[in-house]
């Protein structure tokens, strides 16, 4: 059943308008009678029948609410080092896939990629508009934030208002899924860049409260150790049966 964002659902109708709208009407040619998903973007769907359709307005009549059975029960911000080229617009697509809640770009001492001011405002919308694509494909419930990029020093202290705080480390630590017993309700993942977090960052992390962990003996690439390691804690909690 196609599946559509709106910033609210109030009352018993719905109207979608825009691209959205011109979506339904022009691409997927629904009419009358029927049925869509309207997703409140706060983890709650909207089933719904169309009950007009002139233009690029659809009117909806909504049938039923619910929870959205995709939304992991485990809330998980990753926190990303920035990195080179085009790698962040695949972490956070395939994060948003897998179910992360939040995404904070992070400006470490070894990141290569660093944006001026104007520059990081772009690219945030650049990453948001890929997050909300990416929920919309998986049947997402909620649309995952993708932060302004932030210091490091400004991480950490954010880091640090978690119960699990799980720093994934190429130099080794305890096993990520010894942190989700019991199953916390949320839970930080902090991912360097290319060159790896410097020791003096360990240090302030460890600070902080983060846990430094192991995704196993092999060294893996920064796009490739967040999904790893969101899927070892989802499927630790119980999020990918």
């Amino acid at each position: 059943m196609p599946k559509f964002f709106v910033d609210a659902v109030s009352g018993n109708t719905v109207e979608l308008t825009g691209p959205d709208g011109a979506h339904i009407a022009k691409s997927l040619r629904m009419r009358e009678g029927e049925e869509l998903t309207v997703c409140d973007a706060q983890g709650y769907d909207h089933r719904c029948t169309v009950l007009s359709v002139q233009g690029d307005r659809v009117a909806l009549q909504v049938l039923e609410k619910k929870r959205c059975e995709a939304e992991p029960s485990l809330a998980v911000t990753l926190f990303q080092c920035l990195t080179k080229g085009e790698k962040m617009d695949t972490i956070v697509q395939k994060s948003v896939e897998l179910g992360v809640e939040r995404i904070v770009p992070v400006l470490s001492c070894r990141s290569i990629s660093r944006p001026d001011e104007k520059a990081a405002v772009k690219k945030r919308e650049r990453w948001q508009k890929i997050a909300r694509e990416a929920a919309m494909q998986a049947g997402r419930g909620k649309i995952p934030q993708v932060a302004p990029v932030t210091g490091f020093n400004e991480a950490v202290k954010a880091l640090s208002a978690f119960p699990v705080a799980a720093v994934c480390y190429e130099g080794g630590g305890e096993p990520l899924s010894s942190l989700m017993q019991p199953s916390p309700s949320s839970a930080a993942l902090f991912i360097g860049p290319e060159g790896g977090i410097a020791p003096e960052e360990i240090a302030a992390l460890k600070e902080a409260g983060g846990r430094i962990v192991t995704l196993g003996p092999r060294i893996l690439r920064t796009e490739t150790a967040p999904l790893a390691a969101l899927c070892a804690i989802l499927f630790a909690t119980g999020n990918m049966e």
